[in-house]
């Protein structure tokens, strides 16, 4: 999978979300594309209000492509990646990691809006997670 990340954030970034981002890349060993696009809090909540009628920020959005090998455009809200691995009790690393998986499996059809549909696809995103080593730190929920 090509992940062509797309920086807009506009502070630094202090983790290595390129490592995060090659390793999730060679995990979905697949002949697809996706765009990724690193947003602040404004710019997050003005694409979920435009696109979903949702008038408050968020920490990841998904749109799919439905042509071809391109897959989509995932957006990651980087302030929530910082105040939800604190909230949570573990790495910027981890939330990150999470994030961009939660992303590409809305792309590949996931979803949670049912109970079955949220069990199937968190399963989905701890297995690839741990495969991966980014794995729950401290028994958090």
């Amino acid at each position: 999978m090509e992940i062509n990340i797309y920086n807009n954030y506009q502070a630094e970034i202090h983790f290595d979300f390129e490592k995060i981002v090659k390793d999730v890349s060679n995990y979905f060993n697949e002949n697809t594309e996706i765009s990724l696009i690193l947003v602040n809090n404004e710019e997050i909540r003005n694409l979920n209000r435009d696109y979903r009628n949702i008038d408050r920020e968020t920490d990841v959005l998904s749109f799919v492509d439905e042509d071809g090998e391109y897959l989509g455009d995932i957006f990651i809200n980087i302030e929530r990646v910082y105040s939800q691995a604190k909230e949570y009790n573990h790495s910027v690393e981890r939330e990150f990691a999470f994030l961009l998986v939660h992303g590409i499996l809305h792309l590949k059809g996931y979803d949670h809006h049912t109970n079955e549909e949220e069990i199937e696809m968190f399963a989905k995103q701890e297995e690839i997670l741990n495969e991966l080593n980014y794995r729950r730190e401290n028994n958090e929920v």
